[in-house]
């Protein structure tokens, strides 16, 4: 399971007719990097694999491939928009340690 918050869900629908791609979804994926391991990478995507793991929240659509899976499961994708920074984030309680800028994390 990987759930999407509303505010991730409407801001991800915003940017798409923004751009006019509705055939498009955010992909998320888990690379090797940064200084605790790994790292997220996030951007829209039209093609799907046959392991893509698809989750769908207000007819948003979020894909994860089956690697990356495995290491978000039971996550969140978040969205904010407050006064501490914009952007996307991932609550991951797969997550033993994260760096000190919080971008990349160890399992």
């Amino acid at each position: 399971m990987f759930n999407i918050s509303e505010k991730a869900a409407l801001e991800i629908n915003r940017l798409l007719t923004e751009e006019e791609d509705t055939d498009s979804f955010l992909r998320i994926k888990v690379v090797p990097g940064g200084c605790s391991g790994f790292e997220y990478e996030m951007g829209f995507d039209d093609s799907l694999d046959d392991s893509d793991q698809i989750f769908e929240n207000l007819n948003v659509k979020v894909v994860i491939d089956k690697f990356s899976f495995d290491h978000l499961n039971g996550g969140t994708l978040n969205f904010s928009d407050g006064i501490n920074g914009t952007g996307f984030g991932v609550e991951n309680p797969n997550a033993k340690a994260t760096c000190g800028c919080g971008t990349s994390f160890t399992v």
